[in-house]
């Protein structure tokens, strides 16, 4: 037994704690939980927990269906808001086949498999996310408008507000659990938020981006509200999204930052910036997987809409931060399309191989675009090379079946899954009559 392992155990008894739950994600990014007593924690251990993979989405074909989950106990952290007094604790699962070897449908291990090829080539990846959500009155009513909490607008400071409140509060568990947190704010959207998490490495990130949500929708409960991490969930308000930087190291040193460089972008930098733009339209049925994705990247309020990058550009999908002296460890990228709905190993599994197939392939940066392309006209941006990202996710599924990219990144299984999903998703919203389309079109035909 490790001396992780160890700890958990003894942390179990000496804090009393009841109840375990074992969390993963299935292929869309849903967490999935299943409790156990402490008296069956070291077997789960040992041996693991089976369960059903058929029942889970994207998981097993019903022939292929038993599975077992592997409690990871670095990942051991307790509930605060479960109570300090015969509370609860949660691990994260490698999901693995009964002969233990790794369930390729599991979305940890394609991330796990990533930052593995990373690790070969001399690198750790490192990810630092500004996640934006809403918060809404209760009910919210499936079908209906959801009414925000408060009329606020960004950078909004009041003394009495609903969102203040629960930042403070939601931060406070957050960091109980070991989640740092750098930043917090209102942000454009009447009751919509931005935390912005402190840098970890992407496999930690990812597993603290499910728990922030968790947290987030616990909160909002508590204080009567309903938090929603939906793409666009208000018709004439800005969108979600996840802004991601990031950055790759070699040792300590970081392999972005280059003092004589312009920007202090290294080559290996520039050749990263170029694989994300390269490969960004056909890995954007993950980092952007909902049909109500793309009503976010319409273009306007910081969302990207075309393919492009540069230094101080809003607008742009890939944006280099200004360098701030004698802070070179601090040198990143940062990528403005995925949504806050995304499955964070997923999206961030492409995206690095998508940085690493620049650097494998020495992939030229084209010039960065210092301009608003939003205010372009489709002639100017053409002759600057500037290609739009998919306006749909019916053009995004397209795109992404012909990539080997995503198909080596994901794996065969979850790149079937994954494609059969979304296309069901897009048929299905298809097939609706909007009310859009009844407000303008049935009182005039």
């Amino acid at each position: 037994m490790d001396k992780q392992t160890e700890f958990v155990l003894r942390t179990m008894e000496e804090r009393d704690v009841r109840f375990v739950r074992l969390w993963f994600t299935d292929v869309l990014g849903f967490l999935k939980s299943v409790a156990i007593a402490p008296a069956e924690l070291e077997g789960a251990f040992a041996e693991g927990i089976g369960f059903d993979g058929s029942a889970i989405q994207g998981f097993a074909r019903v022939y292929e269906a038993d599975m077992v989950a592997h409690p990871d106990a670095s990942t051991f952290q307790l509930l605060p808001w479960r109570g300090t007094t015969q509370g609860t604790a949660r691990m994260f699962c490698d999901i693995r086949l009964p002969d233990d070897s790794p369930a390729f449908a599991d979305p940890r291990y394609v991330l796990k498999r990533a930052l593995r090829k990373a690790a070969d080539m001399g690198f750790t990846f490192y990810t630092h996310p500004e996640i934006e959500f809403y918060l809404f009155k209760q009910p919210v009513v499936p079908g209906e408008p959801p009414v925000p909490v408060d009329r606020s607008g960004y950078f909004d400071h009041t003394t009495t507000n609903a969102g203040t409140d629960f930042r403070r509060k939601a931060i406070t568990l957050l960091e109980q659990m070991g989640i740092s947190v750098e930043f917090s704010h209102h942000e454009g959207g009447p009751g919509q938020q931005e935390i912005d998490l402190r840098y970890a490495d992407a496999l930690t990130m990812a597993d603290n981006i499910m728990t922030f949500r968790v947290v987030i929708k616990e909160v909002a409960a508590m204080q009567n509200m309903f938090a929603s991490f939906m793409p666009k969930p208000l018709e004439n308000e800005p969108g979600s999204g996840m802004h991601t930087h990031l950055s790759l190291f070699e040792g300590d040193s970081n392999a972005f930052y280059d003092a004589s460089a312009e920007y202090h972008l290294s080559k290996i930098g520039r050749q990263f910036i170029a694989g994300l733009l390269r490969h960004a339209a056909e890995i954007a049925a993950v980092t952007n997987q909902w049909v109500n994705s793309y009503k976010r990247l319409v273009g306007g309020s910081e969302a990207p809409r075309y393919i492009c990058w540069g230094q101080n550009n809003r607008s742009a999908l890939v944006r280099v931060p200004m360098y701030k002296p004698s802070k070179g460890a601090s040198a990143r990228v940062e990528l403005r399309s995925i949504d806050s709905a995304a499955n964070p190993y997923l999206a961030y599994a492409l995206v690095l191989n998508a940085g690493l197939a620049g650097i494998e392939n020495d992939y030229e940066l084209p010039e960065g675009a210092e301009d608003d392309v939003w205010s372009l006209s489709e002639r100017q941006r053409q002759a600057l090379g500037i290609k739009p990202l998919p306006r749909s996710l019916d053009t995004a599924i397209t795109l992404m079946e012909n990539s080997e990219l995503a198909a080596e990144t994901l794996g065969e299984h979850v790149f079937d899954f994954v494609l059969r999903n979304k296309r069901a998703e897009y048929e299905s919203y298809r097939a609706q009559v909007t009310p859009w389309e009844l407000r303008t079109s049935l009182p005039s035909l």
